[in-house]
This record gives structure tokens, sequence and C-alpha cells, in this order.
């Protein structure tokens, strides 16, 4: 520990996923350093070149070292045939079979048949793989109309344990853990070990193979996940934990007495690295504070990385058990040349929508003394809300860089975790299941009043937000007249055709409107922003990837085609190219860029 960071990989190329080899002599990662998809590459810790191991024909997307050493699990596409329905899926030439034609007709015979980030999926599968180490053999192990989302070896190598997709109809969107016993890289039973869950992800077995610990929610539309442990002995499947828990998505770590799991917990707007026993579920927060932690590694001690609104993301250590916890990167030492930015994690009282109140926590971004100097000139105030609705504040500085630049130029920021969020308990964010905006924008709004009547801001007041946090900007000005400006980006505008245009509408939207058939449709005229256009009074900036699968271009297109018509007020809409639902965030740097510079230009007229 404490050793200057040394950089294993350079040029031009995606490099991602690394895994350490069982006796820690090399690195597993993907990468698609010869210009084409991404593949399976070694990298000797020693020194010299990565090898790369696989030529898979569709590239790469995971993998996983074997107890031994000598073999890894791989996940990659395979191209199936959809004019066969089930029966194309069912073939083993994965490794080599091309990719379908992309001018090909598109047969979509169910559900779901696009998928953000990818399009049309139905002409493809995930499946597993066995790669031999030395001489790069591959052997695909799985096959049929079912995806492959994670996999992992049993500390014996005999068995893998999976997350895949189902196969009944209007069901292959859920996941189930399943166990396969594998001989000679073939697969000769397959078990299924999750029955009740509707999202099944991130298996993980003990290290004596008693148990497997997963993630996973009862409904299909339900973002919020708790732990699950799977007893090998009786094939009892119980949750681990409270009911309560949250636990952010990505690898379950075993510490190496099998006793405990480490994992990433969200709870009350912040997220913490911390240890469950097994099987008791007792749970102890190893790493905390008022920021978000991520990309857990476990060994002698978590290693994590954290971040806030004015910390860039760095990696940490603690000891289990340790009191301190010790930086090991500095990888944005940049950040100590610019402004310095204050911020505040505190509670305001907002209406709880039933006659009370109730507190909602928030942050508040400015320049550092903001604060003193907002008394006397009393400057703007940026609205930023957040997506889901089911999830709270992104701390991620690729998520709103604008925050920082807004900050610098005298604004202040503010980004509540109202009801609907989740990381507060289940009932508080049942609560906003159709009410959409009713409920919280009502909060947002006594957060606002309260902070002018503190001094912090004054009148002028901007609102944005993507995804969730577009259909919460739009909807506030059709609702509120008085907001200076607004950017909107990738929001869901109409909720009926996002319903059948989103590549999870069907099952995401009737989960988080919760209404039957009449109802729903009741509901989404009633809670849609695209019929309150005609109210809109606010300046309005649009923004949204063409190629967008989870709130189409059409739920754009369709609020500022009633903006512009109408004719009453400034508005713009703007379309990136080939840009998905999170371009804004990880999408092309240049895309990236210029949404950036005008969401900036377009506040600068408040």
């Amino acid at each position: 520990m404490g050793e200057e960071p040394r950089q294993l990989t350079w040029g031009s190329s995606l490099d991602s996923g690394p895994r350490w080899s069982p006796d820690a002599s090399q690195i597993a990662y993907l990468s698609n350093r010869n210009q084409g998809s991404s593949q399976v590459y070694l990298l000797p810790c020693n020194g010299g070149e990565p090898r790369q191991l696989t030529s898979l024909a569709r590239g790469a997307s995971d993998t996983r070292w074997s107890p031994t050493g000598d073999r890894l699990l791989v996940i990659g596409d395979v191209t199936v045939d959809p004019n066969q329905r089930q029966e194309g899926c069912v073939r083993d030439d994965g490794a080599k079979a091309r990719a379908p034609d992309p001018d090909s007709p598109k047969l979509c015979w169910r559900l779901p048949y696009k998928l953000n980030g990818t399009g049309y999926i139905l002409d493809t599968r995930s499946h597993l793989f066995v790669v031999d180490v030395n001489d790069g053999q591959t052997t695909q192990i799985t096959s049929g109309d079912y995806e492959v989302r994670s996999a992992a070896w049993s500390p014996d190598g005999k068995k893998i344990c999976i997350s895949r997709t189902r196969e009944k109809p209007n069901e292959y969107h859920c996941t189930d853990i399943w166990v396969l016993d594998v001989e000679n890289d073939n697969v000769r039973r397959a078990e299924r070990m999750s029955f009740d869950q509707a999202n099944s992800s991130s298996p993980s077995w003990s290290p004596d193979g008693r148990w497997i610990v997963f993630t996973g929610s009862l409904n299909s539309g339900d973002p919020k996940c708790r732990l699950w442990l799977v007893d090998l002995e009786t094939k009892e499947v119980k949750g681990l934990g409270s009911e309560s828990l949250e636990v952010v998505p990505g690898d379950l770590c075993w510490i190496r007495s099998g006793d405990s799991v480490g994992f990433i917990q969200a709870r009350e707007g912040v997220k913490s690295a911390t240890l469950i026993s097994v099987p008791e579920g007792q749970c102890k927060v190893i790493a905390k504070g008022n920021r978000h932690l991520d990309s857990l590694a476990l060994g002698d001690g978590f290693v994590y990385t954290a971040e806030d609104p004015t910390s860039p993301q760095e990696v940490y250590y603690k000891a289990i058990g340790g009191e301190q916890e010790q930086k090991i990167s500095s990888f944005n030492a940049w950040w100590n040349e610019r402004d310095k930015l204050a911020v505040m994690y505190r509670s305001f009282c907002a209406p709880d929508g039933d006659g009370g109140t109730e507190d909602i926590d928030g942050w508040v971004l400015q320049l550092q003394g903001g604060i003193e100097r907002k008394r006397k000139t009393k400057g703007p105030l940026l609205v930023d809300f957040h997506g889901g609705p089911a999830s709270y504040v992104d701390l991620r500085f690729s998520a709103h860089s604008y925050w920082q630049i807004l900050a610098c130029a005298g604004w202040t920021i503010l980004s509540a975790n109202t009801v609907g969020s989740c990381s507060y308990g289940r009932k508080f964010s049942d609560r906003l299941r159709g009410k959409w905006g009713e409920l919280d924008l009502p909060q947002h709004l006594a957060i606002v009043k309260q902070l002018q009547i503190e001094g912090v801001v004054g009148d002028s007041i901007a609102v944005s937000g993507t995804s969730y946090g577009g259909f919460m900007a739009a909807y506030s000005i059709g609702k509120c007249e008085w907001i200076s400006a607004a950017v909107v980006c990738a929001p869901v505008g109409n909720i009926e055709s996002h319903f059948g245009t989103s590549d999870g509408g069907y099952y995401s939207d009737t989960y988080s409107i919760d209404a039957k058939k009449i109802e729903f449709h009741q509901l989404a005229y009633r809670l849609s922003p695209t019929f309150l256009m005609d109210n809109v009074r606010t300046p309005t900036l649009f923004i949204q990837g063409m190629e967008d699968e989870r709130c189409p271009k059409s739920q754009t297109e369709e609020l500022y085609v009633k903006l512009a018509w109408a004719g009453k007020v400034k508005t713009e809409m703007v379309l990136y190219p080939g840009a998905d639902h999170s371009f804004s965030a990880s999408g092309r740097p240049s895309h990236r860029v210029d949404a950036l510079q005008r969401i900036c230009e377009w506040l600068e007229v408040v």
C-alpha cells in the first residue's frame, strides 16, 4: 500500500474488466485494441506485452478465472436466426458465426425485441464459453433462447452458477439463478435455483461451496434489489439481511473465512462498503460518509472508489476492522487547481402529500463561500431532478459536470432525494407509484422556498434532469409558469406511448404507475408532461440521443413539437446521432462536450 500507481496498458483502445489470475501472475481483461470487437487479453504482471487470448466472432463482455487458473469463463454474443424463433437459438457455433446483416429485415416475435445501447436484439443471444488459457481453445457451453448475464465458478471448479433470462412468453426480461454441472467443458446437468425472484443477478459462491449469494427483487419492474442466499445442501432460498437492505449492482465479494460477504449498500442517498454475515445477515458498515462508494474489491481489506460533488473519484483502501482509510490514487490532481466548491447534504421540511410534513434530504452545491455572497446578491438556483424515479441523486462527475461549471459561475445547485427515491426504505419509494410529479414536485418547491427564505438564492429558478429527471423538468414547467429556464434530457414525455416504445416500458411503467389497464390510461393522461405543454412559458432546451431505446426520441419530439408549434416561448431540440440513453454521461466525448456547452449557454439567459 502507498506505492505509486503503475500504468499497465496504453493507446487509444478501450480496456476494461480486469481480473487477477488465482496466482496473481497475470491479468485477464477486455480490449478492442485491434479496432474490432472486445476480446480477452492476458497481461503478465512481471512485465511484457499483453497476449490476445480469444478471437470470438462477436466479441466478449465478461470473464472469470477458474480456481486452477487454467481456464476462463467468457460471456460473448452468439448469432441466431430470428426467423426460426426459439429453434433458431439452439446452436453452438457462436465462437465463429458471423454477425447478422445489419440491413436485413428485423422480425419481432416476442418481448423484449430491443435494448437501449444495442438496438434490435432478436438475432443475438449472450452465452457462455470456456477458454483454455494456454492455447485459447474456445468451447461454447450454453445455447438456447435465453441470455447469460453473469457467471462464476464453484470453488472446486466442477460447477458454474449463472444468472440467465427466462424462456417463458412475457417473462424473457426476468432472470434466475442456475447451477451447471460441468465435465470436460460440457454441461451435464442444469438446475434452476431461484424461483420467486423476478430479477436475480451477480451470483457468488462461498469459499467452501456451501452457499450462493445473489441480488434480486420479487417484481420484474422493481429496481430495488436486496440480498438472497441459496443453501446448496437444502436448496432453500431465503432473504439475507433486512428486507429494506438495498444493494448497489456489482460484484458480491466473500472474505476468505467465508462467513461474510462484502457489497456496496445504498442508504439514505449515500453508498457505503458493508459486510454482512452468512447466514445470520448481520450488517457492519466498513466505510461510509456523505459520498458514493463503488467498484468494490475485497482481500485483506476493502478497495473501492469514492466521490462526492466536491471531490473527484479516487481509489481507497480500508482494512477490515481498521480505523483509517487510505487514499491510494491521485488521478485528478488538476481538480485542486480549480475554484473550490462547497457542498451541504442536509434535510429540509417538505409536505408528505397527506396533510403532514416529513424530512427530505438534498445536496446543495456552491462555490466555496457562496452562501455569504448569495445573502447579498441572491444568485440563480438550478434544481436538478434525479432519474429513476426509484433512484437517488447520482454523484458521478460524468453524470452532470455542468454542476461544477455553473457553481463556479455563481449558481447554487440543488438535487434532492424526494419521495419515490430508493435507499430510504420501500414504503418511502413506493408512495410515488401512480403519483409521478404529484408528490415530489411539491417537495422540491418547498425546498426552493426554504432556500429563498434563508437568503441563499433569489427568484431566478431553472430546472434540469435526465430520464425521470427529464420527466420532472418537463412536468414542472407545465405546472409552474415562473420557472426561468429548463433543460429536458431524454425524458418520459407521454407515459402511454413510452409503455409501447421503450425497451422496458411494458413492465417498468406498469410497475411504477401501479394501475390496472383502464386506470393506466387515465393516469397516463393525467401525469404525462406532453399534455401540459400548452401551459409552458419557460424557455426550454431538449437534448436527446437518436438511438435511445429507454426513453426513445419520440418522447422528446412530442414535447418539442407541441411547444414549438404553440410558439409562445423559445425552444430548441438537439439530437445526437448514434447516441443512446446514457450518452450525456458515457457517450461519445464530442457529444458530451457539445451537450455540456449547450446546457451552460442555455442557462446563461437566466
